[in-house]
C-alpha cells in the first residue's frame, strides 16, 4: 500500500519560496493552482489575521497611519505610492475615494470581500501590510508600513478591526461571468454623437454601459475622429520624455476593486527586458510591455476643453494602464502633453 504523503497549502508556499525565492506571490499562487488570496489565508496565525469585512469603515482610517504605502496591480501593471491618506470618503459610499497630493485612489467596495492583517514574517516572506481580496481571491489593494508608519496606530486599528473567527483558509467564488457587449449591432452613428457630446471623461464609461459596447471596441468606432492607434512603445516614450522634460503626468492603475492613481513628474525609468519601470523614491511603476496589445491615443471633449489620454491594453481588451498630462478640473489640459502624445 503507497503511502499517501498531504501537505497543508502553508507547507506547500513555503516549500516553493524556498526553492524560488524571486518570484512573486501572485505567479506562485497561479503555479499551486490556487489564488494568490488562498495563499495568505493559509498562513492565518502568528503571521496573518483576518479582518472584520467592515472596508468602508477601515478606510476612513487610514489618516491616523501617516506615511504608508499603497500597492494596487492587475495581470500586466503594478502601481506603488508612498504618502499619506488625506481627504477619505468611503462610508456608506458604493465608490469611495481617497484624495490627496499623495495618495489617489477610486475604491469599488462592491468587489471586497476578504481582508487580512500581515506581520512581518521569515518564514512565508510576508512584510506588514492590510491586503485586500475579491471574492475570487485576488488582491485588490495592499498597504504597506514604512519606517514613518505610526505602528501605534497601525495595531489599535487591526485590533478594532479583528475578525471574530480566524479560519485557516477562505472559500473563494468562481469568477463572475463575463460582460456580454452588443458591439456587432451597436449603433456606431449614435454613439460617435454621444461621444462628441460629451461633458466630461467621466461621462465615458455611462457612454459604453448605454451603448453596450467594450471599451477596446469603442476606440475602433472612434478611430479617425476620436482615436488613433499607436506603438506599444508608446508608454516607454512617454515616460522617457516627461523624465527629460519635468512634465508631470497622471497615471491610472487599477483592477475591478481599485484605480490607483500617480499624478506628478516621473524620474528614474529603467527598462528591462519586457517591462519598463519607474523606480522613483515615492512612486514606482512595474510595466509589462511584453503584454501590450493595443495601445491608443484617445481624445474626449469637455466643458474644459479636449483631454487626451494614452490606453493600453493585453490581448484579452483589458485595460493595463492609463496616461494623462496632469490636470485638474477647471483647466485646460497642459499643450506639452497634448503635443506629446501628438508625436506618438
Amino acid at each position: 500500500m503507497n503511502e499517501i504523503v498531504t501537505s497543508t497549502l502553508k507547507d506547500q508556499w513555503i516549500a516553493f519560496r524556498e526553492q524560488n525565492p524571486k518570484v512573486r506571490i501572485r505567479d506562485a499562487a497561479k503555479q499551486l493552482q490556487v489564488s494568490e488570496g488562498e495563499v495568505v489565508a493559509a498562513c492565518t496565525g502568528k503571521a496573518v489575521q483576518h479582518l472584520k469585512p467592515e472596508f468602508q469603515a477601515l478606510m476612513e482610517r487610514m489618516p491616523e497611519l501617516g506615511k504608508v504605502m499603497v500597492l494596487t496591480r492587475n495581470e500586466n501593471c503594478v502601481i506603488e505610492r508612498k504618502g499619506l491618506f488625506e481627504q477619505v470618503d468611503a462610508v456608506g459610499r458604493h465608490v469611495g475615494t481617497v484624495l490627496g497630493k499623495d495618495i489617489d485612489l477610486r475604491m469599488f467596495f462592491s468587489r471586497w470581500k476578504f481582508g487580512f492583517a500581515v506581520e512581518d514574517d521569515a518564514v512565508t516572506g510576508f512584510k506588514r501590510s492590510l491586503q485586500f481580496f475579491d471574492a475570487q481571491g485576488h488582491a485588490i489593494m495592499k498597504i504597506y508600513s514604512l519606517d514613518q508608519t505610526d505602528m501605534g496606530a497601525w495595531d489599535i486599528i487591526v485590533a478594532a478591526f479583528m475578525a471574530d473567527e480566524q479560519p485557516l483558509g477562505i472559500t473563494v467564488a468562481p469568477a463572475p461571468a463575463a460582460t456580454v457587449y452588443a458591439n456587432e449591432t451597436a449603433d456606431k452613428v449614435a454613439f460617435l454623437e454621444g461621444w462628441a457630446a460629451l461633458q466630461d471623461t467621466h461621462d465615458f464609461f455611462p457612454l459604453l454601459m448605454k451603448h453596450k459596447v467594450s471599451r477596446t471596441y469603442a476606440l475602433e468606432i472612434g478611430e479617425g475622429t476620436f482615436t488613433r492607434r499607436i506603438g506599444k512603445e508608446s508608454v516607454k516614450k512617454i515616460l522617457e520624455s516627461a523624465a527629460a522634460s519635468g512634465l508631470e503626468v497622471m497615471v491610472f492603475v487599477g483592477n475591478p476593486g481599485n484605480i490607483e492613481i500617480h499624478t506628478g513628474k516621473v524620474e528614474k525609468i529603467l527598462e528591462i527586458p519586457g517591462w519598463i519601470n519607474v523606480m522613483d523614491p515615492d512612486f514606482n511603476l512595474h510595466l509589462k510591455t511584453d503584454d501590450i496589445a493595443q495601445s491608443w491615443a484617445v481624445q474626449k471633449p469637455g466643458v474644459d476643453g479636449v483631454v487626451t489620454s494614452v490606453e493600453v491594453f493585453d490581448s484579452a481588451g483589458e485595460m493595463i494602464a492609463q496616461f494623462f498630462g496632469k490636470r485638474k478640473p477647471g483647466n485646460p489640459e497642459l499643450e506639452a502633453w497634448r503635443k506629446l502624445v501628438a508625436e506618438l
